[in-house]
């Protein structure tokens, strides 16, 4: 495209901002993308993990309804839109470490709340492969993003339709009217800023908290389409055989290198989950932008309102992205208001408070 007049400039384009972009263009708005991708960002090693049921208490995830049927459309039509396969729906096998565990699951089994997600809740030993000498439960509603290949995916499709700069965002090139921004050459009617931990002078007040997260890359003899997860989640690499096993989750440290402590932590835990024999080839890590209270962080600036951000997806944003870029653009677009648990409105305080 020639003309330097858009609807949209988009700072980043992990997650959150390969989302935005998506719902931008399936309205047909013009859109300028900027992004530099580097080596540490989150959304490009992760896992992509998609998982209704989670946490220690292993408990259906905030907006599960909503959220799962979603993500599910959506990434299934940009697969179609752009030609690429990236996403995985896969079976998930948690095994039980308790006759407790199994029998609270039986239990579950029945809940109206968990049956759309409850594939079986095995009595005994399912796996060979697995130690699981109480059985095991298996999701369903599961599976994985191969997030490179997405994020790649969106990328040829904005440098095909839009335009796209792989470039660094320098804050002294933006000028901010009340009705506008421009960034050098550029104009738009709105900018939004989804550039995960990296700093951001108009959302510095913004309680982010880098989440360093490491994982390591395996490869076994094991080839079937199964997730594991207990202490770590063992997810499918891409090429058979080859699966990324993770998370480690450390706010102290912000070193940009893997450590040999983070790769110690994992295969002690993969020993634990299963007995198949294994070889690390490789290692990587990431930094996840967090808030205090696990909620997205959507909105626009308390005083430049042409100025906007999406983020603080923090481990789930594979599964948050979709739905809430939906929600972003709609409240742009048709001045319907933002949920206000995901608001950055609740964080407005802050920014008075802040040294301007």
């Amino acid at each position: 495209m020639t003309s330097n007049r858009f609807d949209y400039i988009i700072v980043g384009q992990g997650l959150a901002g390969s989302a935005v972009a998506v719902q931008l263009m399936k309205l047909g708005k013009k859109i300028l993308v900027v992004d530099q991708p580097g080596k540490n960002t989150s959304s490009r090693i992760a896992a992509g993990l998609f998982n209704p049921v989670t946490g220690r208490k292993m408990v259906k995830t905030w907006l599960a309804d909503t959220l799962f049927p979603y993500l599910h459309t959506f990434y299934r039509e940009v697969e179609e839109r752009t030609g690429s396969s990236f996403f995985h729906p896969m079976p998930l096998y948690r095994p039980f470490i308790s006759i407790e565990e199994q029998n609270e699951w039986m239990g579950k089994s029945a809940d109206t709340a968990y049956i759309p997600y409850i594939d079986t809740v095995h009595t005994g030993p399912a796996y060979p492969y697995v130690n699981d000498t109480f059985g095991g439960l298996l999701l369903k509603q599961c599976g994985y993003l191969d997030t490179t290949r997405y994020i790649r995916a969106v990328e040829s499709w904005i440098t095909h339709e839009q335009t796209m700069l792989h470039e660094t965002l320098d804050p002294g090139k933006l000028t901010v009217t009340e009705n506008s921004v421009a960034y050098g050459p550029y104009e738009a009617r709105n900018i939004i800023f989804c550039h995960g931990v990296q700093a951001n002078p108009f959302f510095s007040w913004l309680p982010i908290r880098p989440l360093k997260g490491e994982t390591i890359r395996i490869r076994t003899e094991r080839t079937d389409p199964v997730i594991l997860n207990r202490g770590v989640y063992v997810v499918p690499a891409g090429k058979p055989g080859e699966w990324r096993v993770g998370s480690t989750y450390k706010f102290e440290d912000q070193s940009p290198e893997p450590t040999a402590e983070a790769r110690h932590e994992l295969e002690e835990k993969v020993q634990v989950l299963t007995n198949s024999p294994y070889e690390v080839i490789g290692q990587e890590c990431g930094f996840r932008p967090t808030v205090p209270d696990h909620r997205p962080l959507l909105g626009n600036h308390p005083e430049r309102k042409p100025i906007i951000t999406f983020n603080g997806l923090g481990t789930k944003g594979v599964s948050l992205a979709p739905y809430f870029s939906e929600i972003l653009v709609h409240s742009l677009e048709n001045n319907i208001p933002v949920n206000k648990l995901v608001d950055i409105e609740r964080y407005k305080s802050l920014y008075w408070s802040s040294p301007k």
